[in-house]
């Protein structure tokens, strides 16, 4: 039988209040993850398990899983699983999914198929980006859609292609943060939202709650928010948090949408080899400071990385003012920073285990304030997940 959404949300707050010593440590930021001091057989156990095992749990951390033996798998994997919400077969016309990706253009086409908008609501798409999903709800509706964006030059180009294909699409361009947002939705407006991120759906939400417009949302990135500290939207979220003294920092958020849809094999190899590269300078730059702690490096895509480890070595070492002893092993330095990579890709395991009882925490927290201010509220999944992990979805309306 489905878990009740307040029944769940009370045991998801107390599983990760109760677990928090485990998720919440970073196991590269140290050179030992502080819980391993405590759990050293689940230590053990993690650090002997094999690349394909490692690789298998990275992607399905409920199934047949060592951490069973220590942590709460099967009430985890109860608490998260989450049906597909209902939905109307669409049949949308593939030439309609001109200059959308593939991958995006499925998304797009099962969260049509999930949106219920009443006859004689207006359709307004949130932070619409190029409006390929008001495009296609105003084609599959037959009936105009308006859509918000932000950056002029995205707004430039979703009017250019809702005039080349003829599309009747009202592309605003607006600061959805601002004030003025509110003038956009009202009692008869459906706003739908494909992967709004953090403080964009949480402002969409809130206007929600005081104009009654109804809402179809797939949320994301739920760290991109303005506070360092998390607030629960609803008052539920708010009261359960202070009596297990769950706090969430933006860093702890982010867990939430660390999965992704398994990247191409040299993708993965070059993230590899980053990662590695980064764990390596870890270690010199706790000898070069004499400290052993952590010290941020700042990112850069995989394209722009320099050729090899030590002309990596050199560009972190001048973002962060350091200065590099005239001899190094080079290849000894390499070799650490992949045997950490390989200690560290095995303890994340025990956080990629609470990855998704986190989000789904994370949308039960919205879904409970639209449920105080009187909305009806489902709760569900849009698509599979190998099309993207991203794939929970929030429908709510005020009852008719």
């Amino acid at each position: 039988m489905p878990v009740p959404y307040r029944e769940r949300f009370q045991r998801l707050t107390a599983l990760l209040a109760e677990w928090r010593p485990l998720w919440q440590p970073l196991p590269f930021q140290y050179r030992r993850s502080p819980w391993c001091e405590r759990f050293p057989v689940l230590e053990e156990a993690l650090l002997a398990l094999g690349a394909a095992d490692c690789e298998r749990l990275q992607h399905a951390p409920f199934s047949d899983t060592p951490l069973a033996a220590w942590l709460p798998v099967a009430e985890l994997a109860q608490q998260v699983s989450l049906p597909p919400l209902e939905a109307t077969p669409t049949g949308l016309p593939p030439a309609w999914s001109q200059h959308v990706g593939g991958r995006k253009w499925r998304q797009i086409e099962a969260f049509v198929a999930h949106t219920r908008a009443e006859p004689g609501q207006a359709l307004l798409e949130w932070c619409a980006g190029k409006g390929h999903l008001a495009r296609t709800l105003a084609r599959h509706r037959g009936a105009p859609v308006m859509a918000l964006e932000w950056q002029v030059s995205l707004c430039a180009e979703a009017r250019r292609l809702a005039g080349r294909q003829g599309v009747a699409v009202e592309v605003h361009q607006q600061d959805v943060l601002a004030g003025e947002a509110a003038r956009w939705l009202g009692r008869q407006t459906h706003v739908a939202a494909l992967h709004a991120c953090g403080d964009l759906h949480r402002r969409l939400l809130e206007l929600a709650v005081s104009s009654g417009s109804a809402v179809t949302l797939a949320p994301c990135c739920y760290q991109r928010t303005a506070v360092e500290t998390y607030r629960p939207l609803s008052r539920q979220g708010r009261q359960l948090a202070a009596a297990h003294e769950l706090t969430l920092s933006r860093e702890d958020l982010a867990l939430a949408v660390q999965e992704t849809v398994t990247a191409p094999r040299n993708v993965r190899l070059k993230r590899e080899r980053a990662n590695g590269w980064r764990l390596g300078f870890d270690l010199l730059q706790r000898e070069i400071r004499g400290q052993d702690s952590y010290l941020p490096v700042p990112s850069l895509a995989y394209g722009r990385l320099p050729e090899g480890f030590a002309d990596f070595c050199r560009w972190a070492a001048d973002q962060k003012g350091l200065t590099l002893p005239e001899r190094l092993d080079w290849a000894a330095l390499e070799r650490a920073g992949r045997q950490r990579q390989r200690e560290v890709s095995r303890l994340e395991l025990v956080r990629h285990l609470f990855r998704r009882p986190l989000e789904v925490w994370l949308a039960l927290d919205r879904l409970l304030l639209l449920e105080e201010a009187g909305f009806e509220i489902e709760l569900g999944t849009f698509c599979s997940r190998e099309l993207t992990p991203r794939n929970l979805l929030l429908r709510a309306s005020l009852p008719l």
